[in-house]
């Protein structure tokens, strides 16, 4: 339904449509966050303050921002961040047309530059804010008993089973250590007492480490009794928290804005896939110098068959995890090839089309190997894709030029 909405009101308004649905599920995002931050601080035991809560999160390694060991394969070091991000957040706000449609569209070179800006700026602390909130649902979980699984048609399916009453007992108990090493943690932080705070925070690692290998036992019963591989839960957790402990109103309110996030993501990469198709492909190859309304009705075909395509391919998506995982991953898969191709208009002008192309199919090719055969974070691709599309073009230039000069 969510996705038949958004393929509607893409198809009839286009970009205009696109831009200002944005502006408001961007104001009910805000607002929904907000109150869902809120709720949760409220709902934590009296004896819980707000920075106790934050240091709990702290303590169990929820709050590492930074990593400044070096490693290729891991995701999230400090290194990755600042080298494979950069060029991710090049490619994504200076070359993606889903978001450059939207500078295009301002009203002047000013609005444009703003609106970029704005990306710059609001961006990191956005994230944050959202992690944020992820993290103080973490510690309302260190007092209020989860589900051993979130997903509750998997966890319903399982119930039944003669191995899950032994693991839910484990999990029962995994948990009643953890809240009480929690509260003690707490209480030893409130006094000061370094050396109770330094053992306990010992415990409380050790107890989180029992809550998780009994989740990790519950996800493989998932998959050895018929669920799919490589089950994971992840996405169901902060649905969770909403849907049980939210009240009836609010609750409405925050599914609206996960479903407005959705929207919006979608919507602006359907509008411009239809574009890129109509204008760089029909335009140029099929049908050229019609008149304005025939491309007008072929970029609303051209966004009916982009959002059937994006539907059919969310199914599929949530076998991948974490989904703000997902998307990064996806996105590095491609990212560092078309930033490539635009260091190479921009920097480059002696190289032509041709090798251009053939960079682009090399990049991919070792991302590809790469993400199949290697083992580095997934950002290092966005660098990887680009430095090899950049080289492999000037190389065919230079192999080109000097073998017509050669001729001469």
């Amino acid at each position: 339904m969510m996705g038949a909405t958004v393929v509607t009101y893409t198809v009839i308004g286009g970009i205009k449509a696109v831009t200002w649905s944005d502006v408001q599920q961007m104001c009910i995002i805000f607002l929904g966050l907000v109150i869902a931050l809120v709720t949760v601080i409220v709902l934590l035991p009296s004896s819980v303050s707000f920075g106790d809560a934050v240091y709990l999160a702290g303590a169990a390694g929820r709050l590492n921002a930074v990593t400044t060991d070096f490693s290729w394969n891991d995701r999230f070091n400090i290194w990755s961040g600042l080298l494979g991000s950069t060029f991710l957040f090049l490619s994504y706000f200076g070359c993606d047309q889903s978001q450059v449609q939207r500078y295009l569209t301002g009203r002047s070179i000013a609005q444009s530059r703003l609106s970029l800006l704005f990306n710059a700026v609001a961006k990191i602390p956005m994230q944050f804010f959202i992690l944020f909130i992820g993290a103080m649902v973490f510690v309302f979980y260190l007092f209020i008993q989860p589900p051993v699984l979130f997903q509750h048609a998997e966890l319903s399916r399982i119930q039944g089973m003669s191995d899950f009453q032994p693991m839910q007992a484990q999990y029962n108990q995994a948990f009643e250590h953890r809240r009480q090493v929690a509260l003690a943690l707490a209480e030893a932080h409130h006094a000061g007492d370094s050396a109770a705070e330094s053992r306990h925070v010992s415990e409380y690692r050790s107890a989180q480490k029992e809550i998780d290998d009994a989740r990790e036992r519950a996800s493989r019963l998932v998959e050895s009794t018929g669920g799919e591989k490589g089950f994971s839960d992840t996405n169901y957790i902060f649905l969770s928290f909403v849907t049980r402990y939210l009240p009836t109103g609010i609750v409405g309110l925050v599914i609206a804005v996960i479903f407005a996030a959705t929207m919006s993501a979608s919507s602006g990469e359907i509008n411009s896939l239809a574009t890129v198709t109509v204008v760089d492909l029909y335009k140029r190859y099929v049908r050229r110098g019609a008149e304005d309304h025939h491309y007008l009705m072929a970029s609303r075909w051209a966004t009916l068959f982009w959002g059937v395509y994006a539907v059919t391919f969310a199914g599929w998506g949530k076998k991948l995890g974490s989904l703000i995982v997902a998307v990064n991953v996806v996105g590095s898969l491609f990212y560092g090839s078309l930033l490539g191709c635009f260091v190479l208009a921009f920097a480059f002008p002696r190289v032509r089309g041709t090798a251009t192309f053939i960079g682009m199919l090399a990049g991919e090719v070792v991302i590809f190997a790469t993400f199949f055969y290697g083992n580095i974070g997934y950002l290092w691709f966005n660098v990887i894709g680009c430095v090899v599309v950049v080289a492999t073009a000037l190389l065919i230039t230079a192999a080109t030029s000097s073998t017509l000069t050669s001729s001469k």
